[in-house]
């Protein structure tokens, strides 16, 4: 091994040892790799020309679509966790399923469903749920290693549901990888992968893993009676009505498929996308502080941008062009009209929000997380050309083509690491440092780029999931209340780990199940040859 490998393996571990030793993530890509530049150089094995690339590619970064869905999405989802959407969900849903055994284990996971759906952020999933579900769990009788494993694995479905984050994120980055394993096979206008592509491919997935958690929960009922008991009929339905039911429920799915139904149909980008979930988060979040008061302007913004939506999925209603139709005509002065009245919702759900403080807190977290995210994308871009420049990318294409089984040991492989890194690093890092050196050799061994990004997705999820150091059982370990032990959180997530595991092994083995809606939604995917 020469001394430039030598240096890049050297860097990879540096990294990581100082991501573990829990330095700030952005200052330690740049650092650590700018230090190895610097010793490499000195050495004569690193050209300091490399960094002249980083201009272009931080300006790259500040000018992609696509990741300007990151903010947006994440202002949608502190939004809803402010405006006190899981109390309302949680609320309602135990009063409909907690009269039958192993009922709000039930409603915890339709709710971890519905809130990862709608926030995509893990933490903040896990830490509400965390304080509304488990004193309630605990109080009617409900096994706390039950109650703590079904929170945490709830929590973690942010991961997989879209729309998430994360699969924006692997989105961007799987895209560039399989744009360099294509060119580098000769193919020079390969088809590209999407967000939208991950999107359908992890919705099958990401419902059958609910499906799991439910029938885990019916089956612990009928067993073990005693540790899902039902709540009384008198409890449970105490404060439920039919218009308490529609408030809390279909508000949030309106949103939920307005956004994820929007992309899936072709009438926006992810970007646009989550430009819809943003505002209509705010304009539920002025309904939601107005507590009774005056929701007419809001609740007309609202269904102005479900009018827009159906208005653009429809008629053309773009222009300039030299022939319009009279129902275009009608359509684009309608959507005019749409604009003006969501303009004055909005404004009127933002001076509520204002006033009743929740926006300038929302800003803030957004800005807070947002700057996380893209600090460690411009950190991870200084790590990614140090290391190509060392030879780093070269040792690592040459260890997976050598493994046996081919791309299936290749993938095993890289399918283990990873799971081993989600102990200690945050799926950002992983995908910006990890994904852009390993996914470009696993998709020129004919791997299908979207099956690659949902099992990714799914491991990390799994990872982040699995004892001792799984970030939700941190979380929630947070916000439990003194009588719950470590013991019993790590106990309660282990049947979950497991189910993980088993919906691994059924992608692996029917990887049809995470392109069939892409194919059925986009007639083909990436990768379909």
């Amino acid at each position: 091994m020469t001394l430039a490998e030598t240096l890049s393996l050297l860097l990879f571990g540096g990294v990581c040892a100082g991501l573990m030793a829990g330095f700030p993530v952005a200052f330690t890509l740049g650092g650590v790799s700018l230090i190895f530049g610097l010793l490499a150089n000195f050495l004569g094995v690193f050209d300091l020309s490399f960094f002249g690339f980083i201009p272009n590619r931080i300006f790259g970064i500040m000018t992609n679509e696509v990741l300007l869905a990151v903010p947006l999405f994440v202002f949608m989802g502190v939004m809803l966790e402010r405006s006190k959407v899981a109390d309302d969900l949680l609320n309602t849903m135990g009063g409909l399923f907690g009269t039958m055994r192993g009922g709000l284990g039930i409603s915890v996971c339709v709710v971890g469903a519905l809130l990862a759906a709608s926030t995509g952020i893990v933490g903040a999933t896990v830490v509400t749920m965390g304080l509304l579900s488990l004193p309630t769990m605990l109080r009617w009788g409900y096994d706390p290693k039950l109650a703590c494993g079904t929170i945490c694995a709830s929590g973690t479905l942010g991961q997989i549901i879209p729309p998430s984050i994360v699969l924006v994120v692997l989105g961007d980055q799987i895209s560039n990888a399989y744009q360099d394993a294509q060119r580098s096979l000769g193919n020079f206008a390969p088809d590209p992968v999407s967000v939208g592509d991950l999107f359908a491919g992890a919705l099958i997935p990401g419902l059958m893993l609910v499906g799991l958690y439910i029938a885990w929960q019916l089956i612990v009922a009928a067993i073990r009676p005693s540790a899902a008991p039902a709540i009384s009929a008198e409890n449970a339905m105490a404060d439920i009505s039919l218009g308490k039911t529609i408030g809390a429920l279909v508000v949030p799915v309106v949103l939920i498929i307005a956004v994820l139904g929007s992309i899936l149909a072709g009438i926006a980008t992810p970007t646009e996308a989550a430009a819809v979930g943003a505002i209509g988060a705010t304009l539920l979040g002025g309904m939601r502080l107005a507590n009774g008061g005056q929701q007419t302007l809001m609740l007309v913004g609202g269904l102005a941008l479900i009018g827009m939506l159906i208005l653009t999925g429809t008629l053309d209603l773009r222009l300039g062009r030299d022939s319009v139709t009279g129902a275009e005509q009608f359509g684009i002065y309608a959507a005019a009209g749409c604009c003006l009245l969501l303009g004055l919702g909005l404004l009127d759900a933002l001076r509520r929000t204002h006033v009743e403080g929740s926006l300038r807190e929302v800003m803030q977290q957004t800005t807070k997380i947002s700057a996380m995210v893209f600090g460690i994308v411009i950190g991870a871009q200084l790590f990614s050309l140090v290391f190509r420049g060392l030879g780093g990318d070269d040792i690592v294409h040459e260890f997976l083509s050598s493994m046996p089984g081919g791309a299936f040991g290749a993938m095993l492989v890289v399918m283990l690491t990873m799971f081993v890194m989600g102990f200690f690093l945050d799926f950002i890092e992983i995908s910006f440092v990890v994904i852009p050196i390993v996914a470009p050799i696993l998709l020129m061994m004919d791997i299908n780029p979207v099956w690659l990004g949902i099992m990714i997705a799914v491991n990390l999820q799994t990872s982040f999931l699995t004892p001792p150091f799984g970030f939700a059982l941190f979380y929630l370990r947070g916000v439990a209340p003194p009588s719950i032990s470590t013991m019993q959180i790590y106990k309660g997530v282990i049947p979950f780990v497991l189910l993980q595991l088993l919906m691994l092994a059924i992608l692996w083995v029917f990887p049809d199940l995470t392109l069939w809606l892409p194919r059925l939604v986009y007639g083909t995917v990436a990768g379909d040859g």
